[in-house]
């Protein structure tokens, strides 16, 4: 099959970002709606830091398969806590932690299974009732909570964004989120085990990398045969 619309998507994602910031966020590829054989491309052909998972029944209907391919494996999605166990030996990263309950549970089924399971913070940073996250004003106190737990290592901090017409918003919203994360992180630095910043996706990594992520989700626009 021909792919090269990957190596085009691809390139072009990079040089939108060297062409607007002076680093480079580590990519991370969300994979919900690419076939196997793209992904298997992709991650053979180019530098990608993971690959996303947001549904944990696709995940598990294709984990064999994903897991040969040698590359970190990370969930993004909002996460049940009755479906912790069956990713809890599965994947590198849970990245939407956002609820007490919930990292009890990864604590829980982490300590079963004898691992240290790394998670980011999700951060509801445009306080939108449809999405999951941390509120702002009570993301010191959740930290302060979560870093209790053995089975657990904060390594950073998430954001799903809210939809935004211009660049310019979203900079401006990236950029309230990123000084949030540094002011929590300068005042917790010692309980967090990692500075990743991971936020902005397809429409809006450019302005996410500007505003200092670390690390972006990127998935429609990997994969756009157009």
């Amino acid at each position: 099959m021909d792919f090269s619309y990957i190596d085009r998507n691809y390139e072009a994602i990079v040089s939108e970002i060297e062409a607007s910031c002076d680093h480079m966020p580590y990519i991370t590829v969300a994979i919900k709606g690419a076939e196997f054989e793209e992904i298997e491309y992709l991650v053979h052909r180019h530098r990608v830091a993971a690959i996303c998972e947001n549904r944990v029944q696709q995940f598990l209907e294709r984990y064999e398969r994903l897991s040969e391919l040698n590359v970190p494996i990370h969930f993004i999605g909002s996460l049940q806590t009755n479906k912790v166990k069956y990713i809890i030996d599965k994947v590198d990263m849970i990245c939407s932690l956002d609820r007490i309950e919930l990292a009890r549970e990864i604590d829980k089924q982490a300590r079963k299974v004898g691992i240290v399971m790394d998670v980011l913070i999700e951060i509801n940073s445009a306080r939108e009732d449809s999405k999951g996250g941390v509120m702002p004003e009570n993301l010191e106190a959740f930290v302060d909570e979560v870093v209790q737990f053995e089975g657990i290592k904060v390594r950073g901090f998430m954001t799903m964004g809210k939809k935004c017409e211009k660049n310019s918003e979203y900079l401006k919203y990236f950029c309230e989120t990123s000084q949030l994360v540094l002011d929590i992180s300068r005042k917790k630095g010692h309980n967090i085990c990692g500075s990743i910043l991971s936020m902005g996706m397809s429409d809006s990594f450019v302005p996410a990398a500007q505003a200092g992520a670390t690390m972006i989700r990127i998935g429609r626009k990997m994969f756009n045969k157009n």
